[in-house]
């Protein structure tokens, strides 16, 4: 028996590109505010053709609202597994990636941003940075993934299948492991979020998978990936003496 996947496509959030680059990722990710500003972006590696992975690390503002804005380059429709923190954003259980999960789906040349995690057709909580040991995946035990955004890119294949509902998260096992200087993603007020479920079934591999790392400013000035040198104070020099004067 084959299985049946199915997508929610969100109604409000779709909006048409106007043009793509002659060559481009199959999808663009970011990760932006309220506001619409980008969250700032330090790529690890350039993105990796022979494997189609992008990794990132993404600088991450403590108790700030964000959301995942993905831009579809190409005329295809495209199925989106999202996972944030190792969960799936869509029916909250740990997720693999694998095209058998519950996905989102873009139509061709559009984009959509993704700001929380679903808890009915209608609506979603919101994403917001936080302490490990306040977010969602925290509260299952599940710090596999702590602070990792996910999305794994599936190409549709031709035929259709009826939808089938997506599994409950599983009961919470064993002590909740706090690891507070780790960042993670809470399970923040409730947002009116439309959507409607349509038939999809992605093809066997991901096109593409992304990976953003968001971590606090002073991990990724110890990473080296910021020069966070403190700023002297012109007024407040900690030199006894003074220096020599600069050679002509």
């Amino acid at each position: 028996m084959k299985r049946r996947v199915c997508g929610i496509l969100l109604a409000a959030s779709l909006m048409v590109l106007i043009s793509t680059p002659l060559f481009a990722r199959v999808v663009d990710v970011d990760a932006i505010s309220d506001q619409g500003q980008n969250f700032p972006v330090y790529s690890i590696t350039p993105y990796n053709i022979r494997t189609s992975t992008f990794r990132a690390y993404v600088e991450a503002v403590r108790g700030r609202h964000y959301g995942i804005r993905v831009r579809n380059n190409t005329g295809h429709r495209l199925g989106l597994v999202v996972a944030v923190d190792g969960r799936n954003i869509l029916s909250g259980s740990r997720s693999t990636l694998r095209r058998d999960e519950q996905m989102y789906i873009l139509n061709p040349y559009s984009g959509g941003t993704f700001d929380g995690w679903r808890t009915a057709p209608n609506q979603v909580n919101r994403f917001y940075f936080t302490d490990a040991g306040d977010s969602y995946a925290g509260a299952w035990d599940d710090h596999s993934a702590m602070g990792v955004i996910a999305l794994a890119v599936f190409f549709e294949k031709i035929h259709h299948y009826p939808y089938v509902p997506p599994a409950m998260p599983e009961e919470k096992t064993g002590q909740r492991d706090r690891a507070e200087s780790q960042p993670g993603t809470g399970f923040g007020e409730g947002k009116y979020s439309p959507s409607r479920r349509v038939a999809f079934e992605p093809e066997e591999r991901p096109a593409e998978k992304h990976f953003l790392k968001y971590e606090w400013r002073e991990t990724l000035c110890r990473k080296g990936f910021l020069s966070c040198r403190p700023q002297r104070n012109r007024f407040w020099d900690d030199d006894d003496f003074a220096p020599y004067p600069p050679r002509r």
